[in-house]
């Protein structure tokens, strides 16, 4: 089986492709010749998912899992949220993200957050949705150096380290995307 991951990033891709079970060939937008931006225009993580997949159905004709991943921070009520990956702006990058993140933490002590991804698979036409989650919470400065995003200053429940301290396999095993993917693949194994 064939999907298309509509997404850009090289760390999520790769973290993907290991959560996804045998028989599932995953490819990238740059691989079906997809040079658009698809637009992020939905209020919510399930509305963003589900705007890509269709974009890339409805454009590409195949079979697509798309998703939105948001960091909740609770002293911030809920934001950065849906505009997680353009917190700092549209042109911005992780950095410019987490600085303005702890920026706008300075003198709070509520530094609860969680992580939550929505999955959107469009196949045959047919729309399913999966969720994950993780609680957590902001560090004060970043620390480590994998993960993508907000991992250095996001440190997941009963854990001394951030996401980025830990290696793929490790974050996987207990990310929101993990969980999101596992409940996908769970999914998929019946199809596949």
């Amino acid at each position: 089986m064939k999907l298309v991951f509509a997404t850009r990033n090289p760390g999520k891709l790769r973290e993907v492709r290991k959560m996804l079970p045998e028989g599932i060939s995953l490819l990238s937008l740059d691989a079906i010749g997809c040079t658009s931006e698809i637009p992020e225009t939905e209020p919510t993580l399930e509305g963003n998912a589900g705007l890509k997949a269709r974009y890339v159905s409805d454009n590409f004709r195949m079979d697509c899992i798309a998703d939105d991943t948001g960091l909740e921070v609770a002293a911030l009520g809920g934001a950065p949220g849906v505009y997680s990956a353009r917190y700092a702006g549209p042109a911005a990058d992780p950095e410019a993200n987490m600085r303005k993140l702890l920026a706008a933490m300075e003198g709070k002590e509520d530094r609860r957050a969680r992580f939550r991804t929505v999955i959107a698979l469009c196949l045959g036409g047919q729309f399913h949705y999966f969720e994950g989650v993780v609680n957590g919470e902001l560090l004060k400065a970043p620390r480590g150096t994998g993960g993508f995003g907000y991992d250095p200053v996001f440190q997941p429940e009963g854990s001394p380290r951030s996401f980025a301290e830990f290696t793929t396999d490790e974050k996987n095993s207990i990310s929101h995307r993990g969980k999101a993917f596992r409940a996908l693949d769970a999914f998929l194994r019946t199809r596949v």
